[in-house]
């Protein structure tokens, strides 16, 4: 969908598929609710259920989301902007995660908001300065580095 007044894009779950290489239960990008080119930013969701499978052992009776976990969320988010800034046929994978902290547990119930804001963009890769927000508030921070490889090499 594309907002005409501000450039803006969102995209559900089949157009994700389009972009991401990722499946059950490594698909952790529920909706794109906004994406804006000019402006190098992207704003996803992913809904935490307490269906999902990790919170099986981490940790029984006190579930919270694993922080690699939150990191991947916010890789994939950041992967939709680097790879719709310019990548062609290509896919942005994961070269690097840098300055990452985590503020606050991430638990069952939870819409967890992935913000990325681009850094970098080149005929490589990207950057993007992301956060994983709950409530508003920063659960987890980090920057993280993609390079593009041809869809034929993953």
């Amino acid at each position: 969908m594309v907002n005409q007044s501000d450039k803006t894009l969102s995209f559900d779950i089949n157009q994700i598929i389009q972009i991401l290489p990722h499946r059950y239960p490594f698909l952790l990008v529920d909706r794109v609710l906004e994406v804006n080119l000019e402006k190098n930013y992207v704003l996803a969701q992913k809904n935490v259920t307490i269906n999902e499978a990790f919170f099986q052992g981490h940790f029984p009776g006190a579930p919270i989301m694993p922080g690699v976990l939150i990191l991947e969320a916010l890789a994939q988010a950041g992967g939709i902007l680097v790879h719709l800034k310019g990548s062609g046929d290509k896919i942005a994978i994961l070269l690097s995660v840098n300055q990452a902290k985590f503020r606050q547990p991430v638990k069952p119930g939870d819409v967890l908001y992935l913000r990325g804001q681009g850094l970098h963009f080149s005929s490589k890769g990207g950057r993007v300065k992301a956060e994983a927000l709950v409530n508003d508030k920063v659960a987890a921070e980090a920057e993280i580095g993609f390079v593009f490889v041809d869809k034929n090499q993953i």
